[in-house]
């Protein structure tokens, strides 16, 4: 059984309702936390490609990534963790894992599982929540991965389409 039903949240991912890049969101993180992130990458086989000021370079640890200068270009990982679906790291702060998804990615149930797969992956690892909203609005988390409930569920009621 899946942990979310397309038919049920299909809303959540329309690109002209909660922006094509939602935010997604590990809060209360540590440099340790950003590195089980990192290990569990190598340890799925997931495709990634990490990048500082747009040049390719070889994954460092998180605590090297997260000691660069504040005036340095922000570092990004893309990851693949299927095939046309992407996921993107930012190293912003080391106290919260944040990354994107690209919702045009995302349409189906097919897809939706995959991204609820990926959510719980990180959430079980970490033992905290994975949380996703509309672009540019953490203020209103629409579903994530509950820990206690060790699933992905609705943090908000789906909107009218």
């Amino acid at each position: 059984m899946p942990d979310l039903l397309w038919d049920e949240v299909k809303s959540f991912f329309d690109p002209a309702l909660m922006g094509t890049l939602p935010d997604v969101w590990v809060a209360d993180a540590s440099v340790g936390d950003w590195q089980v992130v990192l290990d569990l990458i190598e340890a799925h086989g997931w495709r990634s490609e990490y990048s500082e000021g747009g040049v390719v370079l070889s994954l460092p640890r998180a605590e090297q990534v997260l000691s660069l200068p504040a005036d340095a270009d922000c570092p990004s990982l893309h990851v693949w963790p299927a095939p046309d679906v992407l996921a993107i790291f930012r190293f912003l702060s080391e106290d919260e894992i944040d990354f994107d998804v690209d919702l045009r990615e995302l349409q189906g149930q097919e897809r939706l599982d995959l991204l609820c797969g990926f959510f719980v992956t990180i959430g079980r690892k970490l033992g905290k929540p994975v949380l996703m909203s509309p672009e540019s609005d953490t203020d209103h988390p629409v579903l994530g991965f509950d820990v206690r409930a060790d699933r992905v569920v609705l943090l908000a009621d789906p909107w009218a389409s």
